[in-house]
């Protein structure tokens, strides 16, 4: 019974306690850090600018680009990246929320992106992105799992 009491009392603080800001509250340094390493990646996406996008993970990452099918291999992830910028496609986040377990982190953030195929047809495509991140000896936070498409099994 004391242990379930102790687990109880985890994870309520845990849910008391979420690790996001609201508009006015202040988030610790290493959430900052984490969501700076999204919005530098999304921010090269928007330029197309592969080099800066690829730096945004670690070497071994895998990405998602679609739905249970998981990428590791660089070159591939590369490949994907760059066709992805042909619709110049452009990202909206409804928000976002970091929870950090010492040099790991899972980042959640509901997504909107709108761009225009090649035939000039106009996309909008929307998801939950949940992406693990690791703090790097430097100090910086790399993606290490990238899945922008975190709902899928709740679509069914």
């Amino acid at each position: 019974m004391r242990k379930f009491l102790n687990l109880t009392a985890l994870i309520a603080l845990c849910l008391a306690a979420p690790a996001h800001a609201e508009q006015g509250d202040t988030m610790p340094k290493h959430h900052e850090d984490i969501l700076a390493t999204v919005e530098k990646m999304t921010a090269a996406f928007h330029s197309a600018d592969l080099e800066s996008v690829m730096d945004s993970y670690e070497d071994t990452a895998t990405v998602v680009f679609d739905p249970a099918a998981p990428i590791s291999d660089p070159a591939v992830i590369r490949s994907m990246f760059q066709g992805a910028f042909t619709m110049n496609p452009k990202f909206s986040y409804g928000g976002h929320e970091v929870f950090v377990a010492g040099d790991i982190a899972i980042h959640f953030a509901p997504w909107t992106m709108t761009g225009t195929l090649p035939d000039g047809k106009p996309v909008e495509q929307s998801g939950l992105s949940v992406a693990v991140l690791r703090r790097q000896n430097d100090g910086r936070w790399l993606m290490v799992i990238d899945n922008p498409h975190g709902q899928h099994l709740l679509a069914d």
